[in-house]
Order: structure tokens, then sequence, then C-alpha cells
């Protein structure tokens, strides 16, 4: 079966499962967004293989590899036949090499169509990166910490606009509070892989809206001509009064236990200076979580305030809300950028 080139592969993988064939590392460091793991070695066997191909010889690391992957032959078809599939099953490896072209001539064989993809995962890495690279037009939502960027975005996004949301695909909401209550991050491939994933049916003439960011979410970060093309695009200021925002905030992290909360202002001590971070903590001990957040806010939002006049040049609306009320915010900045 001819293979799939990576720009085609999205259109198919629609109504096709991708199957990526690499072991379970190399899967977990960076995986096609919704591809299905069927490994043909083992971490250790493969590592056994590449040792064998480097000091001995290429005949004797194949030979090798078939003396591993033959006994698991049947097992590699019986998980195959429960992915249900369209027209094929799309299989790669890392470079679209003898992995993937000998699982997929097995899947063939045994009556279940399969092509490859050239190049395979570093095919659809290469191809991944030319897309994020692209002349994409961002109008930056940029607002002091708790004032609901991250669900004025999705809203946004309800309203048929383009949106992306960095901090849901870094899992992290930024601060060093942003990873309580989260599942562990990807890696920054995999965010790479996501960040590709959630742009590649958007319209290059159209605006894409996204949230202020640093260059890292958490442990991840995001890639560097993206970061740049984005952190210099036009600026849309949304003010939202400081009650409002304290309100948020103990709303969303007062559902934390006391010593989660204190654990994450330990790594901003001495940022936030000696006697601030005791009376923060003080304060969480004894319940009162708006005088906590309330010193936060005090240091995120200089730290925010310090960012912002450095791009001031940058704003291109700005405008202050008493209540917060993501749709109606949101109808105002769709309204101003037609």
């Amino acid at each position: 079966m001819k293979p799939i080139e990576p720009n085609e592969l999205f259109t198919t993988a629609q109504d096709n499962p991708i199957v990526d064939v690499r072991t379970p590392a190399e899967f977990d460091a960076g995986h096609i967004p919704g591809a299905i793991n069927i490994p043909l070695f083992s971490n250790d066997e493969r590592a056994e293989v590449g040792t064998l191909y480097k000091r001995a010889s290429r005949e004797k690391a194949m030979l090798r590899a078939l003396d591993i992957v033959g006994p698991k032959m049947s097992s590699l078809v019986k998980q195959a036949s429960k992915i249900k599939y369209t027209d094929k099953l799309i299989v790669h490896c890392w470079r679209g090499g003898m992995r993937s072209a000998s699982f997929a001539w097995l899947m063939n064989t045994a009556g279940i169509p399969a092509a490859t993809v050239n190049g395979g995962y570093k095919g659809f890495r290469r191809f991944a990166a030319s897309v994020i690279k692209r002349d994409w037009s961002f109008k930056v939502i940029t607002a002091c910490t708790g004032s609901g960027k991250t669900e004025l975005l999705l809203k946004m996004q309800e309203l048929g606009e383009q949106v992306i949301d960095l901090e849901g695909l870094a899992d992290h909401k930024g601060s060093v509070f942003g990873g309580l209550g989260r599942a562990p991050q990807p890696t920054t491939e995999q965010f790479e892989n996501n960040l590709f994933w959630a742009i590649k049916d958007f319209d290059i003439n159209r605006t894409i809206w996204v949230e202020d960011e640093s260059m890292c979410i958490g442990h991840v970060f995001i890639p560097h001509d993206f970061y740049t093309r984005m952190h210099f695009s036009p600026l849309v200021k949304v003010d939202l009064a400081l009650d409002q925002r304290i309100e948020r905030l103990v709303k969303e992290y007062s559902l934390f236990s006391k010593e989660e909360l204190i654990h994450a202002i330990s790594k901003i001590t001495k940022r936030l200076g000696g006697d601030n971070a005791k009376h923060a903590v003080e304060s969480i001990e004894s319940g009162n979580f708006h005088e906590a957040t309330r010193i936060l806010l005090w240091y995120y939002d200089k730290a925010y305030n310090r960012s912002i006049e450095e791009r001031r040049g940058l704003i291109e609306y700005e405008k202050e809300f008493s209540v917060y009320n993501a749709e109606e915010i949101a109808k105002d900045l769709i309204k101003r950028n037609k």
C-alpha cells in the first residue's frame, strides 16, 4: 500500500487510527496526538538490537530483531484486530523504516489493511514544526492573575473564534500554583505536538486568540519562533477589579489542602519576601484565604505590571470590568476585532 505523506496524514487520520510501533519510552517522550502504541520492541529489546547494530553488524541486529518479533506476531495481530478503522491502519515508527514496514506487512498479510507514513514520526515532527512557524496572526489577551483569561478564551472559542489554550495544552496554569489538581505535564516535545494538533486546521487569514504567557509554562517550553511572534503581537488588556480577582482565586484554590498551598508558597519565598511569605502561610493556616491571596497578588501583580510596561506600545485595546462575565467580555473583544 502506498505510503502516506505527513501533510496527508491528518485528513486520512480523521477516519483511520494511527498506530505507533515505537517503544513505550519513545512514545512517552512524544507521539502524534491520538496515536495508539503497539510497540514492536520493548525498551530493553530495542536497546539490545541497537547495540548489536553498532558493535557487531546490521545482519546480526536484523537476525536478533527477527528472533524477538517472531514469537510476538500473533499477539501483534490480535492487538491490531481490536482497533476500529474505516479504510486502513496508519502505521509509523521513528523514520518510516523497518519497524513500520514490517508491522504493515504483517497486518496486510493478516488481512488488516495498513499503510506506513513516509518519514515516520520524524517526518511528522518536521511537518508540524513548519506549520507552527507559519505567519500566524495573533491577538494576545493580557490581564492580571485571577482575571479569568482561560475561561474567556474558551468562551471565545464557543463563539466561533480561533483559540489556542496554551495552558490547557501544557496542563499547567503557569504560576507556582499552576500544577495543583492537574495531571502530570507532557514533555516539551509532546506539548509541541499538541500545539500543532490544535492549529493544524486553522485559517491563516483569521486571528488566533491566545493568553499572554511566558515562554515556560510549568516545565514545558513554547517553541521559540511561535513564542516570539506571539509575544510581540497586539495586546488586548482586560482589567478586573482586585476584589473580583481575589474572590475568583479563593474559590478556585481554597479547595486544595493547606499543605499543598504552603508548599507552593515555599517556592517563591525569596521573591515574595520573608515577612510576606510568613504572613501568607499564617493566613492559610488560619483559613484566611482572602488575606493570603491578597498578599500573593501583590507579588504577581508587580511582576505582571513590569512585563506589561515593557510592551505597553502593543496594547491595542484596554477595558476595565467591575464584574466578570466571560460571555459579555468575549463578545466585546470579538466586536472590537472586526
